[in-house]
Order: C-alpha cells, then sequence, then structure tokens
C-alpha cells in the first residue's frame, strides 16, 4: 500500500496507508521518545484496543479517555487530560498518539499543540472520515458553542497510520459519512475519483477490500498534495472547504448533535452546487451529477425544521469569513473548484432553501 509525503515548513512526515500497518505502531515512536500517551475515546478502545496494544508492544504507555461526540468537542476537556498528563509525569519529551474518529484527531492534535508549548503527535484515525481527512494536514481544535472549529492550532503530527482494516467494523452511518468527504476530493481535484464513486456505488457500499484501499489512498494522495502546496490555508487549500462552510453552519445550528461532520458536509456540497448553478459557475449537467453521487451515498438526518435564515445568520461567524465577507467553495466543474465571495445574501438563501426541499 502507498505511502504519501506531507511536506510543510515545519515538519515533512507519512500518511501511510497500509492494511496491518497499526501492528507496527511502535515503529513510529522515536526512540528518545519521554512518556508516550494514548488518547482515545472508550467505545474506540473497547473495540480496538487489542491491535493498538499489539502495535505498541514494547512502548510503555498510559491510556487517557476524551468524550466521544461533537457536541463534546470543547476546551474543558482538553484542559482535563492536560492535568491528568501532568499528574502522570508527562513533559516537553513525551508524545502523544491519537487513536480514534474526528474528534479525537482534532481534540489530541490541539492538546499536543498546546502541552507544554507543544508536544509530538502520532495520528492513528479509526474512522473513514478522519483517515481521509482529520488526521492529515495539522488542524487541530475545538468548538464555540457559536461556531466550529473557532479555538485550534496548526500542529502536524509526526506521521499518519492509515489501516483500512479499522473500517471493517465501522457503523454503517459512520462509514457513509465518510464517503461524503472522498467524494467532496473527487469534486474539488479528481474527476476519475468523483466518476469511480458515481459508477461503482454498490461496491464501495459493500466495502470491498480493493475498492475501499483505492478510494481512501486517491483520497489522502489529493489531501497530502493540497497541505504541502498551502499549510495554512492562504491559497489552494481553501478548497477543502468545498461543502464545509455550510455544512459547519448546519452542525452549529443543530448543536452539534443532529449530523456527523460528513453528513452535514453533503448538506453543505448540495447548497454549494445549488449556488453555483445559481451563479452561472456550474453547469446543469455536472450539477445533476453531483447531487445524483450524493444522493446515492445517503440518507442524511431530516433537514425538517431548520430554518434557512438562520443558517443563512451562522455563516458570518464561519472562520473562513474574512472582513465581512464569506468565502465559498462553488464547483466550476467536476475536478475542479474556485473561491468565490460577495455573492447577494438572496442568492445564498435560495441555495440553502433548495439544499433544504
Amino acid at each position: 500500500m502507498p505511502t504519501f509525503r506531507v511536506e510543510t515548513p515545519p515538519v515533512s512526515y507519512d500518511a501511510v496507508v497500509e492494511r496491518g500497518v497499526l501492528d507496527r505502531a511502535a515503529h513510529y515512536v522515536p526512540a528518545q521518545s519521554g512518556k508516550v500517551i494514548v488518547v482515545s475515546t472508550e467505545d474506540v478502545w473497547r473495540h480496538q484496543c487489542a491491535r493498538l496494544e499489539r502495535g505498541l508492544a514494547g512502548v510503555p504507555h498510559e491510556v487517557l479517555f476524551l468524550p466521544g461526540g461533537e457536541d463534546q468537542k470543547r476546551l474543558a476537556p482538553v484542559e482535563r487530560l492536560a492535568e491528568e498528563m501532568v499528574r502522570l509525569g508527562a513533559d516537553r519529551s513525551s508524545l502523544i498518539v491519537a487513536f480514534g474518529g474526528g474528534v479525537v484527531t482534532d481534540m489530541a492534535g490541539f492538546l499536543a499543540a498546546i502541552f507544554m508549548r507543544g508536544i509530538p503527535v502520532v495520528q492513528i484515525p479509526t474512522t473513514l472520515l478522519a483517515q481521509v481527512d482529520a488526521a492529515i494536514g495539522g488542524k487541530t481544535g475545538v468548538n464555540l458553542g457559536i461556531g466550529k472549529n473557532l479555538i485550534g492550532s496548526f500542529h502536524q503530527p509526526l506521521a499518519v497510520l492509515i489501516d483500512p482494516e479499522l473500517l471493517d467494523t465501522l457503523p454503517e452511518r459512520e462509514y457513509r459519512a465518510g464517503l461524503y468527504e472522498i467524494l467532496k476530493a473527487g469534486v474539488i481535484r479528481s474527476e476519475p475519483l468523483f466518476r469511480f464513486l458515481a459508477e461503482r456505488s454498490a461496491e464501495v457500499l459493500a466495502r470491498r477490500p480493493e475498492v475501499v484501499d483505492r478510494i481512501v489512498a486517491e483520497s489522502v494522495a489529493i489531501k497530502a498534495q493540497v497541505v504541502s502546496a498551502d499549510e495554512r490555508e492562504c491559497g489552494l487549500r481553501r478548497i477543502l472547504n468545498f461543502g464545509h462552510t455550510f455544512g459547519h453552519a448546519l452542525e452549529t445550528e443543530t448543536g452539534y448533535t443532529r449530523f456527523l461532520h460528513g453528513e452535514a458536509v453533503a448538506f453543505g456540497m448540495r447548497a454549494a452546487v445549488y449556488l453555483a448553478q445559481m451563479t452561472g459557475h456550474l453547469s446543469a449537467e455536472d450539477t445533476v451529477d453531483i447531487l445524483e453521487a450524493i444522493r446515492l451515498y445517503g440518507p442524511i438526518p431530516s433537514l425538517a425544521a431548520i430554518p434557512a435564515e438562520r443558517l443563512l445568520a451562522r455563516l458570518a461567524s464561519d472562520k473562513k469569513t474574512m472582513q465581512g465577507k464569506v468565502h465559498f467553495v462553488l464547483p466550476e466543474r467536476i475536478g475542479e473548484v474556485q473561491v468565490v465571495s460577495g455573492i447577494r445574501d438572496e442568492l445564498v438563501l435560495a441555495a440553502v432553501q433548495a439544499a433544504l426541499a
């Protein structure tokens, strides 16, 4: 299986996509590391701890737990774990192993970024969404009640270990939520990946190993290329926000409890596609193709009783809004997008209403 190099000014590292790589986790813990702290959630640990314990054989480590759920991705649990690390004797030589889904990769990465002004982290994502997106690129952070990921830091890992075998026991809803992120990668950067997902959805949903390995590897390759070109989201990396601007508004409005992140991105992609068509950026044919591909990997929870006007108001608090201007990532064709600002509110509202329908 392939290894993808992420090259950023602070550090370069490998994102390894390999069945069974979890069994070699100890290889990625530097010999000079001090106390090793595994950060996970109780449910992930209950189901997958034997694999990681085997992979870390010979590496003494402690295990600390974060609460699960996007609504728990707040500062308080990070502070609690930092205090527990101090009590365990962690110091600047310590290392964190983040073992879980997107919430864990974000929070444990943030903990590593701020503990004693920064210690190393190895990311081992256990969900599809985390494997193809959250664990790669060094974005870490927590939510505020007013908006998603508004407190955080860029903190690149030492390595990202992506073991597709972990997906075999992933609940169906979690798996589909991750597929939306892969679909996003196709829309923004790879028409062949998009067409593969659109034409072979039955095999993708059946989790055929060779199919899963292919789409994970292609998505990781795209993320590694984009991050290497633009670590701090000053240019190219902004395209990764396709579907996220509207999706984050939906998550915030519903208290982070109604939708998985990938499901919110699916809604956000629908809204962005409608907006792209309304503004003349996207052809009717590509609009239909993208919307149909999103439908293939559904359903998502009901969007009933969510006011479009409130989602529109939420966009102003998005972290990608600058000097009062909301920036939208709009597809121009499948495989290519553009960052656009200055769109009239009435058009944005119409796109949100269409996506909610």
